[in-house]
């Protein structure tokens, strides 16, 4: 990323006024910066970290699934092309309850338009690229004549306050930063959030997600797997293949917190056997490639997206169980629904934290939020027994909906982010 700039709004050596206030330079927050200097915001976009900090190997070995709609938002905000080269279509997704023969398939292809390519349910990219990509639309944008983006990283804020007019934050040098919206990007442990007393709601699964990448002689063919066993789901991620023509594919493996340890200790040839027996042979040799990574996995809601000058994105709103992947797309449907509220405010001239502004976000997230939360609790919970009766229950359900065309295509639709009231930018609309 470029160096920090100082707007002409300076009022002094020490102080700095903006539009927006981004606190959490992340997936989320720098997606929002981009999206809002994008449309002309002042912005400024704060974080703790160096901007090359989340670049490394050994930083993050976690990949996500971009949901179409997410894509279209990325794509809207100049954050695609530096990505696109490096994403792998997700076409299929095979659902599978252990041993079971019945399963639930999603192609693709069963979504197709009449004369017109069908589109991928979703991309697969590896987090430090999607971070990588990030910091260089960030880059363009903070050294682009008169930018309205300005980067203070690394930075941290000792202090919050508000007022009728501004959110003040003090940071560790001193520099005293105003702004009309503060936005709290800074993960499960947001201080933002917690300095403005909005309190959480949650709990902790009894699971831990073992996360690893792994070569594989043949190829995944764009197929994601999802494989529920009795500590928890076993996904196998498609990536795209490497630089030196390695098929590649992410594992999350969800075990119990109580074993995690165990397994993530073993020497590295018995934890790729542990890795093999539970992906099978249908992708050949098997090899494990960098370290492997853990993260303890729970719930989280907060009690309210917005207070005072002070809007929630991202996990500092919402933390949810991976089973869907879906966490990543929860975020980015904030980030297109807070830009759009916020362009559409001060193109009538009112400024970025209007009171119908944050309840109009309040209301647009915090339901669909809710609802994934409750959905991929319930599923965890469901398919995290072994019980014989809930287990032939859940077996009949994915033979069903399997089985029921517009039902499975409704479910397919969902989980590329098209359903719903979508933003703009996630529409492929200008705001």
């Amino acid at each position: 990323m470029a160096q920090p700039r100082r707007p002409r709004n300076a009022r002094s050596i020490d102080q700095v006024t903006y539009d927006v206030a981004i606190v959490g330079g992340g997936l989320v927050g720098g997606t929002l910066a981009c999206a809002l200097a994008g449309h002309g915001v002042r912005t400024v976009l704060i974080d703790r970290l160096p901007p090359t900090a989340g670049l490394s190997e050994d930083f993050d070995g976690r990949a996500s699934a971009i949901a179409a709609s997410g894509q279209r938002l990325l794509s809207a905000v100049g954050v695609w092309p530096h990505l696109a080269a490096h994403a792998e279509p997700i076409r299929e997704i095979r659902v599978s309850d252990g041993p079971s023969l019945l399963f639930l398939h999603y192609d693709h292809a069963e979504l197709a338009e009449p004369g017109a390519p069908a589109e991928p349910l979703g991309q697969m990219l590896e987090n430090r690229t999607l971070r990588a990509g990030l910091a260089a639309r960030i880059a363009r944008l903070s050294a682009a004549p008169r930018a309205v983006l300005d980067v203070r990283a690394p930075a941290t804020v000792r202090g919050v306050a508000q007022d009728a007019d501004f959110a003040s934050l003090t940071l560790s040098d001193g520099t005293r930063i105003r702004a009309r919206l503060a936005v709290a990007a800074d993960g499960r442990q947001s201080t933002l959030r917690d300095a403005a007393g909005l309190r959480v709601t949650g709990w902790d699964y009894p699971q831990v997600a073992i996360v690893a990448t792994i070569a594989h002689d043949h190829p995944h063919q764009g197929i994601a797997h999802e494989r529920f066993l009795s500590p928890g789901p076993f996904a196998i991620l498609p990536l795209r293949d490497d630089d030196t023509g390695r098929h590649r594919s992410s594992l999350v493996w969800t075990e119990h917190a109580a074993r995690a340890a165990d397994y993530l200790a073993l020497p590295a040839a018995r934890f790729l056997a542990e890795i093999a027996d539970r992906v099978g042979g249908f992708l050949g040799r098997l090899t494990l490639i960098g370290p492997r990574f853990s993260y303890p996995l729970g719930l989280q809601l907060a009690e309210d997206y917005a207070r005072g000058r002070l809007a929630l994105v991202g996990d500092a709103a919402h933390g949810i169980h991976p089973i869907a992947g879906q966490g990543l797309n929860l975020g980015l449907r904030d980030v297109a629904a807070l830009t759009e509220i916020v362009v559409d405010a001060q193109r009538l001239g009112l400024d970025a934290a209007t009171a119908d502004g944050l309840a109009r976000y309040r209301r647009w997230r915090r339901a669909d939020n809710l609802l994934m939360a409750g959905a991929t609790d319930a599923l965890n919970r469901l398919f995290s027994t072994d019980a014989a009766p809930v287990r032939l229950a859940r077996d009949l359900g994915l033979g069903a909906v399997n089985a029921a065309g517009p039902l499975k295509r409704l479910f397919m639709r969902h989980a590329m982010g098209l359903t719903g009231e979508l933003p703009k930018l996630m529409r492929g609309l200008s705001i």
